[in-house]
């Protein structure tokens, strides 16, 4: 449905990797249109063994085989990604099926890594509706779907590839707020100095940077509140990128968002990436899936026009 929708609408060209034998009827049953858009065999490409020849290559030195190349190029998740690495595909969107570590383990050795790129990292679009708060009901969430237990050299790495995201997919002015439970001091622990670190980590490196830490949420949405906790702050009440310090934190702010303010929550996308990839979680719905196909589409012009 997603597929058809996005076909429909001109989002992107759609190539669905997959047995036809088992596509076509399960589409005829939902009343699916697959016209103008690619259903692919991969199993049965020509290009399937040059494809398992070059994941040899990349992934030799971790012991893996020829023979186990291609076991997993015939999961059709290591195929895309094998596909956005030649040049077939634009991007690759994946995880209705398959968890965020597994689409890892395929997009990072496959796609690559940015030039200067140590992580790679994930982000949330967050719409919230009627919300008078970011960037007018809208914020970036991160990480929400990677990194674990980042340290503070990862928390900064993860501020400043959102930061860019924010200039170039939204056009926003980034202000950047650096989460923990604590506000300037209100808290002593080693977990809000790790977000400190962090912030101090990004002032060095992008000094031009809008970006606070450690900050609570109340204090970096809510202008009240920033007056009374962090007058002086540069994102007091004004954030529009949220910076979670772990996994914990950010999975499940993101969670309770979508659900409990009926948020639209589009990702995780993946930034660090040579070529663009997307995440989608296993509850997904079909107009999420959509939007980030189409976040996507957007990201792969982006990209293409940088490296012009």
């Amino acid at each position: 449905m997603a597929a058809e929708k996005i076909t429909g609408e001109g989002l992107a060209r759609i190539i669905l990797l997959g047995n036809k034998e088992e596509i076509f009827p399960r589409a005829k049953k939902w009343g699916v249109s697959l016209e103008d858009i690619m259903v692919f065999e991969h199993r049965n490409s020509p290009r399937f063994s040059q494809y398992a020849h070059i994941y040899w290559e990349l992934r030799k030195h971790k012991g893996i085989t020829p023979e186990d190349a291609c076991c997993k190029l015939h999961n059709p998740l290591y195929y895309a990604t094998m596909m956005v690495r030649q040049g077939e595909a634009d991007g690759v969107v994946a995880g209705a099926q398959n968890t965020t570590a597994e689409v890892i383990r395929a997009t990072i050795p496959v796609i690559g890594m940015t030039p200067g790129t140590r992580w790679v990292s994930s982000f949330f679009i967050m719409v919230v509706p009627d919300c008078p708060y970011g960037e007018n009901g809208a914020f970036i969430f991160a990480d929400g779907g990677i990194i674990p237990d980042p340290t503070a050299e990862q928390l900064a790495s993860i501020a400043i590839s959102s930061a860019q995201t924010a200039q170039e997919l939204l056009g926003w002015e980034p202000r950047i707020a650096m989460i923990s439970f604590s506000t300037k001091g209100s808290a002593r622990h080693p977990l809000v100095d790790k977000v400190i670190a962090a912030t101090q980590m990004i002032l060095q490196q992008k000094p031009l940077l809008v970006v606070d830490g450690e900050i609570q949420v109340d204090a970096a949405l809510v202008k009240e509140v920033a007056l009374r906790k962090c007058p002086d702050s540069p994102v007091g009440g004004k954030a529009n990128i949220l910076i979670f310090p772990d996994l914990n934190v950010g999975n499940t702010a993101y969670k309770l968002v979508e659900r409990l303010a009926r948020a639209k929550a589009w990702g995780p996308l993946l930034q660090g990436l040579v070529r663009p990839a997307s995440d989608l979680s296993r509850g997904c719905t079909v107009d999420t899936i959509v939007n980030v196909v189409a976040i996507t589409a957007v990201r792969a012009g982006i990209y293409e026009n940088s490296s012009n």
